[in-house]
Parts: structure tokens; C-alpha cells; sequence
């Protein structure tokens, strides 16, 4: 059993040094490749980066927003949406990254499915919206809920210990209904959040905020009304979305920026290695046990 157990301790160092070390060898490879006499490798100028599901931690998204502007090879980026939205801050956040880039390259936001409330902030700032015609686009507005389960709470016997500092602290807590200050201190809250929303879109994509009721009351519109309305400028698809890219970029020769595939293939073989030696230990343990017993 010991000499089971250093067996596979080291082929655990063996296949840990080449999840270490074999991605800088083909790193390196590459390099050498990359510059020997005759190499024909062209370098990636355009880029894709994919908006997907609910909005809350944007930390991925924003980063390859951030590393696109700062990759003087990169050109010009298509912002690919497809989120009905999520949270107001991390909405804004790629708001405001998305126009930071706007102002070194070339981008275009593409509403693939949903461009809706969040994920409309976050795209809106780009130089074209271009949309799917059956897209959803909108839902400008903003909500805050809460439930209310001090009936529930009481009939299976809990009650409420709260201790506080802070008149509002505990504005929108669901053990009780909310007192008539808070309710205002909240709604303030969401007006100021809905105006803030309003006034960005109003600006990026030149619409009076006055007129707010007719693109800004949270209704959800197919491409061509959004577009009708100012909120999208044209429908298209995703190939056309792209080479309007590569004309606004104005590259000679569009070379789009791929997946890590030696990422992928790490990633890949170190599952495929611990399912391989996980099976071939409990075999090999399960046989040694038979012979022992």
C-alpha cells in the first residue's frame, strides 16, 4: 500500500510540473516561431467580448474591456449582449468602461437576444447599436423590492431583535412593513438611480430626457421599435455586425482575436489526467485490497 501511495504521489508532482511549466514551454514556442524568418502569423486587430446572463460580478467582462484598450494591436471591438440586466452599479461600471474604450477604438454593441435594462446601460455608450430583429431592447428603469413576512413570522412564533444606528439603517428590512419615511427615503433613492439611468441614455444616444415617458418607462421593445424610438440605430445580424466593425475600425485585414486555446487544452488535460489517475488509483487499490483479503 505505501508503494501505491509514492506511486501516485509522484505521478500527482508529475502532472502538477507540467500544469506548471508546459504552458510557458509552448509560450515559448510560439514566441520562437512567431519570430523565425518566413513566419506568416498575423496579429489578431479585432475583438469580441460577450456581455451573457444577469449582471453582478462584471470583474470578467470589465478586464477584457480594460485589456482591449490597452492592446494597441486591437482596433476595434464588438460588445455582443445577450442579458435582460442585473445590478444598477456593475451596469454602470461597464457603462463607463465601454465609453472609456470608445474614446481610443472603434466599438459596436450587438443585441444578440437581450439588451434590456442593465445590460442596455452597459452597452448604450458604444459608437453603433446594432440589434437582432427579434431582440428585446429596453427597459429603462429601475426597481427596488422587498417582501414583508411579519404574518408568517408570527404565526410560527419569531420575533424580531434588532439593534441599530441610524434612523434608516434598516430601510427596506422584510420583518416588517416599512414605515412611511422609509418608503419615501426609498423611493428617492430609486428616482434618483431612474434619473441618473435616464440622463446617460438621453446623452449617448441624443433622445430628450422630457420625452422620457415615450423610451424610458421600463417597457421592453422589439428591434424596430427601438430603433424607430432612437435606442438602437440599425437591425442586422451577426455577421453584418461584424464587418460594419471592420469597416469602422478601418483595417486592411480583419483579424479577429480567438480563445486561449492553450488555456483550453490545459484545462482540458488536467481534467482528463485526474479523471485518468483517479480511476486507476481506485482500481489498482480495489485489486491490491482482493489480494490482501
Amino acid at each position: 500500500m505505501q508503494i501505491l501511495t509514492l506511486f501516485f504521489r509522484g505521478i500527482g508532482k508529475i502532472i502538477s510540473y507540467i500544469n506548471t511549466y508546459f504552458k510557458t514551454f509552448l509560450f515559448l514556442l510560439l514566441l520562437v516561431w512567431l519570430l523565425s524568418p518566413g513566419s506568416s502569423v498575423s496579429v489578431a486587430n479585432l475583438e469580441r467580448i460577450d456581455l451573457k446572463g444577469e449582471i453582478l460580478d462584471t470583474g470578467a467582462v470589465l478586464e477584457k474591456i480594460i485589456n482591449a484598450k490597452n492592446d494597441p494591436n486591437i482596433k476595434g471591438v464588438l460588445f455582443f449582449i445577450d442579458s435582460p440586466g442585473g445590478a444598477f452599479a456593475p451596469s454602470m461600471e461597464l457603462a463607463l468602461a465601454i465609453k472609456d474604450l470608445k474614446a481610443q477604438k472603434p466599438v459596436i454593441s450587438y443585441a444578440a437576444g437581450t439588451m434590456a435594462s442593465g445590460s442596455y446601460l452597459a452597452g448604450v455608450g458604444a459608437d453603433r447599436i446594432y440589434a437582432n430583429p427579434a431582440a428585446f431592447i429596453g427597459s429603462i428603469g429601475v426597481i427596488a423590492q422587498g417582501m414583508n413576512i411579519s404574518e408568517l413570522a408570527q404565526k410560527i412564533g419569531i420575533k424580531e431583535q434588532t439593534i441599530k444606528a441610524g434612523a434608516f439603517k434598516e430601510a427596506g428590512t422584510f420583518t416588517r412593513e416599512w414605515s412611511e419615511e422609509e418608503r419615501i427615503y426609498l423611493q428617492k433613492l430609486i428616482d434618483e438611480s431612474y434619473m441618473l439611468f435616464v440622463k446617460f441614455v438621453a446623452k449617448e444616444r441624443g433622445l430628450k430626457v422630457d420625452e422620457k415617458e415615450k423610451w424610458a418607462d421600463a417597457r421592453v421593445f422589439l428591434a424596430n421599435e427601438a430603433k424607430n424610438l432612437g435606442l438602437i440605430d440599425s437591425l442586422s445580424h451577426y455577421e453584418q455586425a461584424k464587418k460594419e466593425l471592420e469597416i469602422l475600425s478601418k483595417v486592411t485585414n480583419p483579424v479577429w482575436k480567438e480563445a486561449d486555446k492553450i488555456d483550453q487544452f490545459l484545462e482540458r488535460f488536467n481534467q482528463q489526467s485526474v479523471q485518468f489517475f483517479s480511476t486507476l488509483s481506485k482500481n489498482l487499490l480495489q485489486n491490491s485490497k482482493m489480494q490482501i483479503f
